[in-house]
């Protein structure tokens, strides 16, 4: 049996490079209350700037210079081969590094002010129309000649496609949804998205009876007497058939699984948050009210689903004017 390949270990920083990187690191953790995933995005990114700008002869993080920031961006495209996607995270990347180090007296001004990010062509959300939202909502259904005592799966499949689909959950954020986050009676939910922001958004009727009934008829037998002692469910609301928390991964599977049934291709569980943002939008939402709902910190982040509704009214016109 051959043995594993290991991945190299990273090249050790030059000591000025390798103390502001921990002290950046710890100013996202703490300060900015980032979590792990995104500190380690940051980390992977600003050690790339850093090893480059140290192999180019660039002394310490003090001594970067615009040019130096050009560069780097110039050899990601060039010679790393990175998409324009990359590369605009990397870009914002060095951007907040490079404000955080002018704010903190790490520089003596911001050598990114003028980093300018790559124009991007944006890919259009896929969106489903309220018929296939139906069918795709309907197609959990209860298995025949189901057993007693054997957990009806398919209401918590349906309470969640409805839940995501009335309030633009992330899957991620559907795994996180405690039972002490939902007042079923106000018909409202507390959310804990990206970054750690809260925001609370409203329950639809048809998603709070979903929700209701899976409650009552299906996770009570997901949590026996044994599991409860264990407090293997944790609190959360949605959970496997062991009685454990659904993660992300469980709630893409399902959302797979019943788009297949109900005869829709390439539906993930971002398209339920897509259709959500641009039915509202299309029935005369507010633009701002949507960023609220779907927790983007930047409007602009928001601003995509209005390039969706003016296609729509662009097929619409070019479909049915005489002169479209």
């Amino acid at each position: 049996m051959s043995a594993q390949r290991r991945k190299p270990e990273p090249a050790e920083l030059p000591e000025p490079f390798s103390d502001v990187l921990g002290d950046f690191l710890g100013y996202l953790r703490v300060e900015c209350g980032l979590r792990p995933a995104s500190v380690e995005a940051y980390q992977r990114d600003t050690r790339d700037l850093f090893e480059h700008l140290a192999e180019s002869g660039v002394a310490s993080p003090k001594s970067i210079e615009p040019a130096d920031l050009i560069r780097h961006v110039q050899h990601l495209s060039r010679e790393r081969g990175l998409a324009s996607s990359s590369i605009a995270r990397h870009i914002a990347t060095i951007k907040v590094l490079s404000r955080w180090m002018y704010a903190t007296g790490r520089a003596e001004a911001d050598p990114a002010s003028h980093l300018d990010q790559p124009a991007r062509w944006k890919r259009l959300p896929d969106v489903l129309n309220k018929q296939q939202m139906r069918a795709l909502i309907e197609a959990p259904m209860p298995t025949p000649g189901g057993k007693p005592g054997v957990a009806p799966l398919w209401l918590r499949d349906r309470a969640i496609l409805e839940l995501m689909y009335a309030s633009g959950l992330r899957a991620s954020e559907v795994g996180r949804v405690a039972l002490a986050d939902v007042d079923l009676d106000a018909r409202e939910l507390r959310v804990e998205g990206k970054g750690g922001r809260v925001r609370v958004v409203p329950l639809g009727v048809p998603a709070a009876d979903a929700i209701d009934r899976y409650a009552r008829e299906c996770r009570q037998v997901l949590i026996t007497a044994e599991r409860a002692a264990e407090r293997r469910d944790k609190g959360r609301l949605f959970l496997t058939r062991t009685g454990k928390p659904i993660d992300r991964v469980r709630v893409w599977q399902l959302v797979k699984k019943h788009a297949q049934s109900a005869g829709l291709r390439d539906v993930h569980p971002h398209t339920l948050r897509h259709s959500f943002a641009t039915h509202l939008l299309a029935g005369g939402a507010d633009l701002r009210i949507v960023q609220d709902l779907l927790g983007h910190a930047d409007l602009s982040t928001t601003q995509i689903y209005t390039h969706v509704d003016r296609q729509r009214l662009r097929d619409t016109v070019r479909n049915l004017h005489p002169r479209g």
